[in-house]
């Protein structure tokens, strides 16, 4: 796979470009401005999509797969925000990806072992510790299950736009939700008062 290359890089690859500055050189300079997002941007990306697809190999061919249709598409780009555009990009790739594989919604009926908490019940936790308790839950649901989870709560879709764009029905969404939450609270219970386990439906991560 191709990864960016930081050893002997050209002068305007060794630097690193804010937001701003990659909007403006997207417009004077699409090739360059590419370059750089790759360099930048590469790992955000495969991440992402490893989140999904949780397979690096796929992972690294969907995140080139994503730059190269950028830089296909350089003539046409009208750019606000480049965080929000690779993350749009690479989920659509990751959706085509998953659609091409004709996903069956009926199979994921067992969720995993949770794993064994050694952090005594409601011990105080630093918020990063927190967090990354959160996201590797949400890594160990199944594919499936962790995808419709996803669109929901980190892209914000509506049940129903998640089911046109997964080409499933609204109950399946639902049903695939309300899995994912009832793994969420039971592996989280040690960690989160029950307050904060009351409002995880409505929490973002």
């Amino acid at each position: 796979m191709i990864e960016p290359n930081h050893k002997k890089l050209p002068r305007h690859l060794q630097a690193q470009y804010t937001d701003a500055e990659l909007l403006d050189l997207l417009k004077r300079d699409a090739d360059k401005a590419i370059e750089v997002l790759f360099r930048q941007y590469y790992r955000y990306v495969t991440r992402m999509v490893y989140r999904v697809v949780a397979d690096a190999a796929v992972a690294e061919d969907l995140a080139q797969e994503v730059f190269f249709e950028m830089w296909r598409r350089k003539d046409q780009l009208n750019l606000t925000s480049i965080q929000a555009y690779l993350r749009r990009a690479a989920l659509n790739r990751t959706l085509n990806y998953l659609r091409d594989r004709k996903m069956k919604w009926e199979d994921d009926r067992v969720l995993p072992d949770l794993p064994s908490a050694e952090t005594p019940t409601h011990q105080a936790m630093e918020t990063h510790e927190l967090e990354d308790m959160i996201r590797q839950s949400i890594d160990r649901l199944p594919e499936k299950c962790r995808l419709v989870f996803l669109l929901s709560r980190f892209e914000e879709l509506s049940y129903q736009e998640i089911a046109e764009r997964l080409g499933i029905s609204v109950k399946t969404v639902e049903n695939q939700i309300g899995k994912a939450l009832k793994y969420l609270r039971t592996a989280l219970q040690p960690y989160l008062s029950a307050d904060l386990l009351f409002l995880l439906p409505f929490l973002w991560f």
